[in-house]
């Protein structure tokens, strides 16, 4: 089954920094063969460390939508993901698993041309690789762009622990807007 991705790029006014993942995640519930979306933004399923650890080296609490969406508007971090379309091989949300893949080329385009961005960090080496091959177009039309892979906040991700992730990040991230 073919699944458009369910959440439209979240951009403040005048971006400096840009988050790219692959795919917007599903929960999955008791039941493996039954998905429940409900949540409504990135890294929305319950177990992803995004957000856990935004919350640490920010030292904000990000309950909802809304709290999360006023850390980025306050850091100039934009935040989509790479991937359009794509069906999933199996039941899981591993990057490995996803296929028939259509790229979001236009909307990170226009990102990349109505915002400063300075910086593209990636939450996990498969996103840049695609990247790099997908959207090498983008990357000659903006040099001055860093590209930054950060470790990724999916707790499959097992050769490094929540603490070393989120110091990392703290490097890595802005410490503010500017």
């Amino acid at each position: 089954m073919i699944e458009t991705h369910p959440f439209p790029p979240f951009v403040p006014a005048n971006a400096k920094y840009l988050i790219l993942g692959s795919f917007s995640g599903r929960q999955h519930s008791k039941d493996s063969a039954v998905y429940l979306d409900t949540y409504d933004f990135y890294y929305g399923t319950p177990r992803n460390q995004f957000w856990p650890i935004l919350e640490q080296i920010y030292r904000r609490d990000l309950p909802d939508t809304a709290s999360k969406k006023a850390l980025l508007a306050d850091l100039n971090i934009a935040i989509t993901d790479i991937i359009l379309q794509c069906e999933r091989r199996s039941g899981t949300n591993s990057d490995a698993n996803l296929t028939s893949i259509v790229y979001k080329l236009d909307e990170i385009e226009a990102i990349l041309r109505e915002n400063p961005i300075e910086k593209i960090f990636f939450t996990s080496r498969f996103t840049e690789s695609k990247f790099r091959r997908h959207f090498s177009s983008l990357i000659r039309q903006h040099p001055r762009v860093q590209l930054i892979t950060l470790p990724s906040p999916s707790p499959r991700y097992a050769r490094m622990g929540f603490s070393e992730k989120v110091e990392i990040y703290r490097e890595l991230l802005p410490r503010d807007g500017n």
